[in-house]
């Protein structure tokens, strides 16, 4: 998926938070600002959201000399799923379609996005989980749920802290023994790492790896050798989040997006509104041998801006 234009906003907004939350000195924000707007205009379109995110971060980071800016709100949002995870967990459990259900909360965590609401309020995930078992849902489930019982190798892609805790209700729901758990290389917006997996109970009910990535999508070009094999390996890969989809949605691999549509340049490649909970289905389902390789697997690009050849 290309960035659009009206990506732009987003892309500064995700940004101009990170300088709020990383620097502690108003001269250094107001610099940051002016060298961010003048690397706005040399910005590659051709490249997805994430991978200009992702190197506009990385940025960010470097100028500031702030790791993590989201270390706490990945906390706090670990904590308050957490909290919320045993009575939803049950219920999911009790319900007459466990592997349905799961699939509903674990997409209505997605909610726990930082990068679409830097102002995302606690009450407001808590009232998406709540609801989360009575949300409509879109897209082929029932093929989902084919897939993932006659999967041998599952990579399952994470995408943010406070939501990978739903997603190990879902993650229980597939076969033991054959799920890997991807998560980010680094520490990217709200994105989950290694630690999330961990607080999240992930390490004891599957494998856990990290992408060797730090953009908040799978860019495959920027992932490690090692992960792109178990990509390319994969007979099944569920994705979370918009970051995953607007990243993978074009490659040829048994790949399943499940995410909330949070922008309308989403809405328009995926078909479905703003605010739909969407299971989506690549339509090149197939590729060569299972044991085959990903273009540029070897490729890493330097986390720095994504800019055009003169």
């Amino acid at each position: 998926m290309k960035t659009s234009l009206d990506c732009l906003p987003c892309l500064l907004r995700q940004a101009t938070e990170a300088i709020r939350l990383g620097a502690k000195d108003e001269k250094v924000d107001v610099m940051v600002v002016r060298e961010l707007l003048l690397a706005s205009t040399t910005l590659d379109f051709d490249q997805p959201p994430p991978s200009l995110s992702g190197a506009l971060q990385a940025q960010l980071r470097e100028i500031t000399g702030c790791a993590d800016p989201y270390r706490e709100a990945k906390q706090r949002f670990n904590r308050l799923a957490l909290e919320l995870l045993p009575p939803l967990a049950a219920a999911v459990a009790r319900s007459e379609d466990p592997f349905g259900a799961a699939v509903r909360l674990a997409i209505a965590g997605n909610i726990i996005d930082l990068g679409a609401k830097s102002g995302l309020t606690e009450a407001e995930a808590r009232s998406a989980a709540s609801g989360a078992l009575a949300q409509p849902l879109v897209g082929p489930l029932a093929a989902l749920h084919r897939a993932a019982r006659h999967a041998h190798r599952i990579l399952y892609l994470c995408d943010n802290a406070g939501e990978i805790v739903f997603d190990r209700v879902l993650i229980e729901q597939l076969p033991r023994g054959r799920v890997t758990v991807a998560v980010r290389g680094q520490a990217v917006i709200n994105d989950a790492t290694r630690d999330d997996a961990l607080v999240a109970g992930l390490g004891g009910i599957a494998e856990v790896v990290d992408n060797g990535s730090a953009m908040p999508g799978t860019v495959l070009a920027d992932c490690s050798p090692e992960f792109c094999r178990r990509f390319a390996e994969a007979d099944l890969v569920i994705a979370k989040g918009q970051g995953n989809f607007e990243s993978l949605h074009a490659e040829r691999a048994p790949l399943f997006c499940l995410f909330r549509v949070k922008c309308p340049t989403v809405a328009v490649h995926c078909g479905h509104p703003v605010g739909s909970h969407v299971v989506w289905r690549a339509l090149r389902e197939t590729r060569p041998s299972a044991g085959g390789t990903v273009d540029n697997a070897g490729l890493r690009r330097p986390h720095r801006l994504a800019i055009k050849d003169a």
